[in-house]
């Protein structure tokens, strides 16, 4: 309660929510008296007096908005879920009349002691446009009193339910506590699955990226093998191409010259060659004589006639001649022509 408003004494209304909690409201509200005539002789007829109007007309229908509002919530919602509820349940009670209720009864579990009760449900009972059916018309109505701004300065409950408030509170804190750190714990699986699902693909792009590398430059080094494969059998072709040039100059030359010496040689008779050959014998064969130291042929020769003795070295040396020029089959007389003299055949 507060002192510095109303009375100084406690004035505060009790409140019993469905969960069997009790508590005591305070708080205030503004009024106001009607200034109608026939409203005011009523108001004066049956109360006399402001104290009596407002103790026996507003306080009265104050006390009964609160007292009904209480059933529809436990001690738990009115401190925490439903404490705006609670205020607009009073207020609308108070100007609007009483609200009709029902009862059910529903199984649920203590949330402290997590044992299972039964407890009654008190709801509003609606019409079909979803609003709140009367049990009764406001007494506020009827003499035109308007109430306004009510306000609840404190609920203060019982030290039994606020221990449970308490001990429900710390559970619910520890429950969400636990919520969070499991979701946190989720957060973290999730970042870690996500964390390894990003390494992976990076992983996986790396591998992509060094295959594709190592695929690119496979394929240049295949395209420079290629080039450099046909640029060498371009290069071999060039030089078979050579070759085989070169070996037709060759063959051609060789022919050309071997048809030149068979021409020559049919002209000559290979006079030339047999030439060379016939002073390549005559040079061996004064080297030899030139290097003997002995005789050739015998000093004394028996028989000899007309001067003739002593010439047998030239004897042989014509001998040998003779024998060059016949293996040799060399002609020593020159040919006849077509305009040199026949000789003359020798008389058989």
């Amino acid at each position: 309660m507060k002192t510095d408003q109303g009375n100084k004494i406690d004035e505060s209304i009790k409140i019993r929510f469905n969960d069997g909690g009790h508590a005591q409201v305070s708080g205030g509200i503004s009024w106001e008296i009607p200034m109608a005539d026939d409203k005011l002789t009523d108001i004066h007829t049956k109360f006399g007096s402001q104290i009596a109007l407002e103790q026996q007309l507003v306080r009265t229908i104050i006390e009964k908005s609160i007292y009904m509002t209480g059933p529809l919530m436990s001690s738990q919602e009115s401190y925490a879920s439903r404490r705006n509820e609670l205020l607009y349940l009073i207020e609308d009670q108070i100007q609007h009349g009483i609200c009709l209720t029902k009862t059910t009864q529903e199984k649920t579990k203590d949330p402290i002691t997590g044992a299972e009760k039964t407890v009654a449900l008190v709801s509003l009972v609606t019409d079909k446009e979803g609003k709140p059916k009367r049990a009764e018309v406001s007494p506020l109505t009827e003499f035109g009193v308007k109430a306004f701004n009510l306000s609840i300065n404190e609920v203060k409950y019982d030290e039994q339910v606020e221990g449970q408030i308490q001990q429900q509170q710390k559970a619910t804190m520890q429950v969400q506590i636990a919520m969070a750190n499991s979701k946190e714990a989720e957060q973290r699986a999730l970042t870690t699955v996500k964390q390894g699902e990003a390494d992976a693909a990076k992983a996986e792009w790396e591998q992509k990226t060094i295959a594709a590398k190592a695929i690119e430059l496979a394929n240049q080094e295949k395209k420079v093998a290629e080039t450099l494969a046909q640029q060498k059998l371009a290069v071999a072709e060039l030089d078979a191409k050579a070759a085989a040039q070169f070996k037709m100059a060759e063959t051609l030359r060789g022919e050309g010259e071997a048809a030149r010496r068979k021409l020559v040689m049919e002209a000559d008779g290979a006079l030339e060659k047999k030439l060379e050959a016939y002073t390549t014998v005559n040079r061996y064969f004064a080297d030899a004589i030139a290097k003997h130291e002995g005789a050739w042929v015998p000093t004394i020769v028996m028989g000899g006639s007309n001067g003739q003795a002593g010439i047998g070295a030239v004897d042989l040396i014509s001998l040998i001649t003779a024998k060059a020029a016949r293996d040799l089959s060399l002609d020593m007389n020159p040919k006849a022509t077509k305009h040199s003299p026949q000789p003359t055949p020798a008389p058989q």
